[in-house]
Formats: structure tokens, sequence, C-alpha cells
């Protein structure tokens, strides 16, 4: 298949990407980042071209060109505090553009999978199932939001999903399992929240769910997260004996201490049973994919991803 991942230098599109040029033709969009692929072993290799998506047109020029059979819409503005502050940035991103690929995807007969967040709740109840009635706290969770309503609305056929996801990036900085591992590496102490839950799923394996759920066609919205949840002190805590770290240096906390400028939803814990069953096999757990991190840490992965930036 010709796969065209949008937002690939950001966490889950470098991923996908990597991931997929073994079985798929990847081709992958960037905006700000452009990257330096000839680092890349044989074998990894996809093709790649800078695009401003919010312009009008350039969209339709490079569907036009590479002719998808499937698009897999990253790209977004996913800074919380920076879409607090630019909120019609926040809006442009991650609610029109989509929506506008919506339409393109819908006219041309392409598959669309959209990327949406676990953050459109305001997290007061927990193992929230894709029928709960959102209720986003922040911009960027408003405007993922109104995202997922403008692909649906203008494409049916298309499939959303919400994940939370953690893993190696380009930059170092993208999630937070990168947080606590280098903080903890350089001898830091961090802050971990035992008042917010999540249910994050390594990046690299929300492949091949994607593929499976492009390959039966699956429409609407879907839950793409892990099947379990903790707390983000205890994952800082399951990084840190992972790598051999210090976990005294991982120091229990509120969220409110924090001082963060976008609100955070304490219990963000979604029910994955719809995707399972449309799948027929369960979403994955999180210590193996704690355990995977750490094997493409031994791998030297994130020294790799790090070269395309150089």
């Amino acid at each position: 298949m010709r796969i065209l991942i949008t937002g690939v230098s950001g966490l889950l599109g470098i991923n996908l990407a990597l991931e997929l040029t073994q079985a798929h033709q990847v081709f992958g969009i960037v905006n700000d980042h452009p990257l330096k692929l000839t680092t890349l072993p044989a074998g990894k290799g996809f093709e790649i071209a800078q695009a401003d998506l919010t312009i009008p047109g350039v969209a339709k020029s490079f569907i036009d060109k590479i002719q998808p059979d499937w698009i897999i819409h990253c790209a977004a503005l996913a800074n919380l505090d920076t879409c607090e502050s630019n909120p019609s940035l926040a809006h442009r991103l991650n609610a029109e553009v989509p929506g506008e690929l919506a339409v393109l995807a819908a006219k041309s007969g392409i598959r669309l999978l959209h990327i949406s967040t676990d953050a459109v709740f305001d997290g007061k109840k927990g193992d929230y199932v894709e029928t709960d009635h959102p209720n986003p706290l922040s911009i960027y969770a408003h405007s993922k939001l109104d995202g997922e309503q403008r692909v649906l609305d203008a494409n049916p056929e298309a499939v959303v999903a919400r994940v939370n996801l953690h893993g190696w990036s380009i930059s170092g900085k993208r999630s937070l399992a990168e947080f606590f591992f280098y903080n903890l590496q350089a001898g830091k102490s961090v802050l971990g929240f035992t008042d917010v839950y999540f249910c994050p799923v390594l990046a690299n394996d929300l492949a091949p769910i994607f593929i499976a759920m492009l390959e039966k066609g699956l429409q609407g919205l879907y839950h793409a997260v892990s099947s379990e949840s903790l707390t983000k002190y205890d994952f800082g805590l399951c990084i840190a004996r992972k790598f051999g770290l210090d976990e005294t240096q991982v120091r229990p906390s509120s969220v409110a201490e924090a001082g963060l400028k976008a609100a955070r939803a304490p219990r963000l814990t979604l029910k994955t049973e719809k995707l399972s069953q449309a799948l027929g096999f369960n979403m994955p757990a999180i210590a193996p994919g704690i355990e995977r991190l750490h094997d493409l840490y031994q791998q030297s992965y994130p020294q790799l991803l790090h070269k395309l930036l150089q």
C-alpha cells in the first residue's frame, strides 16, 4: 500500500514511518522540521516532502501527486501550553486542517485514519467508552475534539483513533518516557503525578494496530490506547526500574503542584473493548511496551532518530 503520513517528524509519525516501510511504500510530510533521511539504514527509507498544510491547495497538490491508498494524519499542534497561548493556530492545525483532509480523502476514495487524543475527556469519571460525552478542559483538547467532529462529518468512512502514547522521538523531548529517562539518567529528580491516570501505549506498537484498522475498513471513533492504566508517578517508577535508574528521584506529587498553564484531566482511562472486538486481539499492555522501549534503546534507536536532524 501507498501510505501518506502527515507530521512524520513527530513522535508518532516518525515511529509509524519506520515501522511501516518494511511492508509498505511510505510518504511523509513535514512542516518545520526537515529530516536527513540519508542517515537511515537500508530498508528503513521513505520519501519525504516539506509542506505547510494550512495553506489552501497544498494538501490537494500532494495528494494528487502521491496518490496514496491510505492517509494517516498525525500532524497537530500538540504542545498544550502553546495551544493556550495561540488558540487560533491550534484551531487551524487541529480542527480545520483535518476537516479539509477528510473532504479530500472522501473525494479521492482514500482511506483516512485521523489521530486524536484521550484529552477530549475531563477525567472526572474515567474508564471512558467511545459513546461517552467529551468535555475538553484545554484549548488543545477543544481543538482536537473539533477536529474529530469535522473529520467524521465530512467523511463518515474515515476512522478516528484516540491515543495516548510514549516512545523515542527525534528531539528526545516529545514523550513522558523520555522526560523520565533523560532526567533520571542525568541524576535529576522529577515530579510524578500520583493523581493523574492514563493508558500509555508505545508509538511503535500502534503501527500494526493502525494497519489492521485500515485493512478492515473500520469507520468512526475508536480508543487506541493501552489495555491497562497507571498513574504518571508509577509510570516514572517503571521507567526507572527498567533502565536501572534511581527510582527515589521520581518524587510523588499532585498535578496542582506543577503550576501548568493548561488544565490536565485527572483520570484519562479509556476502554478499548470496541477496538479489540473489531480487530480480534487485545490492545497492548504497558509492561511489554516499556520492555520494547528498553530494547530499542539497546539497539541505539534514539541515536538513529537523532541523526535525522543533523
